[in-house]
């Protein structure tokens, strides 16, 4: 059946209701919207949620904005927390103590709580072969605590944990590669996404990862206005720019096969990207011009890469 969003959002009630406390313009609510309609009606679903911005905002006790059952853990045990749920659910299956029907079980957490904090527990979810779905929600800090900078935070991002002063021009490290790291743990389904033209790619790729069975990981930009410095309004924008720099490129891999969703027919600078951000505006000062061209050779070396993978995997 071919893709209609106005469809899908007509015949599928959102699971993230109404009456959340998420910033205007912040790229989580669509992104968790999207990943829990591409469920089938008729499954339910066990979320666990990461400490982190999604958290305190969507399940403020004793209120929820969740539809379905819900676990709020600590900032590093969203993998561990939901593949012992997993587990649970299984054995009780084998014995008979559930009723028919099926059940999914899908975590969100932030970049912090995943690159960082709780990334022991993801990845020993996702070796254990867990019939789970990991979803990050990447910002590129830990916005909810107040900006600080992460392992996914861009190089030369302003942070309050790297801020651009005289000696340091923001963050010196580059950003870690957290969807190849998946990758490397050889599961079945891995993909990079964002919610972009009609949110097609984040739910077509959000339906494969829930009804893959073993562990699936989806790794999400979500822009975050506070942080990243942009209109409210932008939202979309600033995703579409990420996208057609090639800063965050579309792809998936299926069993070890990378496969790349879209390609720009004429990549944009990545200079496109970086100017609507407040956290980059230093880089456009008189004399920095440097960081926007280390940049870019950063983006386009990973760009080739991915060619390189696709193309390689291929054969």
């Amino acid at each position: 059946m071919p893709y209609n969003v106005k469809e899908i959002i007509a015949n599928k009630p959102s699971r993230l209701t109404a009456g959340h406390r998420m910033c205007a313009g912040c790229g989580a609510p669509p992104i968790a919207r999207m990943v829990m309609r591409a469920l089938k009606p008729e499954d339910h679903a066990v979320v666990a949620n990461a400490t982190g911005c999604m958290e305190v905002s969507t399940f403020i006790y004793p209120y929820t904005a969740w539809t379905d059952s819900f676990i709020h853990t600590a900032f590093e045990c969203a993998g561990s927390t939901l593949s012992g749920v997993e587990a649970a659910y299984v054995s009780m299956k084998k014995q008979g103590k559930l009723p028919e029907g099926d059940t999914k079980f899908i975590a969100f957490g932030g970049d912090g709580g995943t690159y960082d904090i709780g990334l022991q527990s993801l990845s020993g979810a996702m070796e254990r072969g867990h019939d789970m779905v990991y979803v990050c929600y990447d910002n590129g800090a830990y916005m909810n605590t107040g900006i600080q900078r992460s392992s996914a935070t861009p190089k030369y991002a302003d942070t309050t944990t790297s801020p651009v002063g005289k000696a340091v021009p923001g963050k010196t490290q580059c950003r870690k590669d957290l969807s190849k790291i998946m990758v490397g743990h050889h599961i079945p389904y891995v993909a990079q996404t964002l919610a972009y033209n009609n949110f097609k790619d984040l739910y077509e790729k959000s339906e494969k990862a829930i009804y893959t069975e073993g562990p699936a990981f989806l790794n999400v930009m979500s822009p975050c206005p506070r942080g990243w410095g942009y209109p409210t309004e932008d939202l979309m924008k600033i995703n579409k720019l990420a996208v057609e720099t090639c800063y965050w490129p579309l792809y998936e891999v299926v069993n070890g096969v990378y496969h790349i969703s879209y390609k720009p027919a004429k990549k944009l600078p990545i200079e496109e990207f970086l100017k609507p951000q407040k956290r980059f505006r230093h880089m456009f000062k008189p004399g920095n011009e440097w960081m926007i061209e280390d940049f870019q050779k950063i983006v386009d070396a990973r760009w080739q890469e991915l060619l390189t993978l696709e193309e390689f995997t291929n054969k």
